[in-house]
C-alpha cells in the first residue's frame, strides 16, 4: 500500500508543476501583445593587455639607454600619438635627443609608420635639448587619420635606439 503523504506530496509536486507551466504560457501571451524587445546582445570578448612593460624590458632599458617609465599615449583626440621617457643617466640616453637621428613609431597592425612632424614656425615636435638625468622628454607623432589606437602595440625607433610591444594608452 502506497503511503498517504507520500501521495499527497506527489499530488503536490504534480500541482506545482501545472501551475508554473500554465503561468508561463501566459506570460509568452502576455508579452507578444507588449512592443517587441530585442534580446541584449552579447559583449565582445574581453582581451587583457598588459600595459606595463615586462620587467625584463624595464631593467633593459635602464642598463643600456638609461631610461625609465617609456610611455606611449594618443592626445588630442587621437590625432597625435605621444611618447614619453624619464631619463636616469643623461650619457646613455644622449641619443635619443640626437637631431640627426628620426624618430619612427611603427604600428605592425595598422601597417603604419608615423613621423614627427615639423611645423613651419614651431619645428620639430619633440625635444632635443641637452640631456639631464631626472628629467622627462617627449615627442609628438602625427596620427592623421587616426590608424594608431588605444590598446594597439607599437615600436619607437630613434637612431639605434629599439623599444618594441609599447601598449598605446
Amino acid at each position: 500500500m502506497i503511503n498517504r503523504n507520500v501521495l499527497s506530496v506527489t499530488k503536490r509536486i504534480l500541482l506545482a508543476g501545472v501551475l508554473a507551466s500554465s503561468i508561463r504560457v501566459s506570460t509568452v501571451g502576455a508579452q507578444s501583445a507588449a512592443p517587441s524587445v530585442q534580446p541584449p546582445v552579447a559583449a565582445a570578448p574581453y582581451h587583457f593587455q598588459q600595459s606595463r612593460a615586462p620587467r625584463r624590458a624595464t631593467i633593459y632599458y635602464d642598463l643600456v639607454w638609461g631610461l625609465d617609465s617609456l610611455r606611449v599615449k594618443t592626445v588630442e583626440s587621437g590625432e597625435i600619438i605621444r611618447f614619453t621617457y624619464h631619463v636616469i643617466d643623461a650619457n646613455k640616453a644622449k641619443a635619443l635627443n640626437d637631431k640627426k637621428a628620426v624618430p619612427v613609431l611603427i604600428d605592425p597592425q595598422a601597417r603604419v609608420k608615423l613621423v614627427i612632424p615639423e611645423l613651419e614656425q614651431v619645428g620639430q615636435l619633440r625635444q632635443s635639448s641637452t640631456v639631464i638625468a631626472g628629467r622627462s622628454y617627449w615627442m609628438a607623432f602625427s596620427n592623421s587619420g587616426r590608424l594608431v589606437k588605444r590598446g594597439d602595440r607599437v615600436n619607437v625607433e630613434i637612431g639605434p635606439f629599439h623599444a618594441n610591444g609599447l601598449v598605446v594608452e
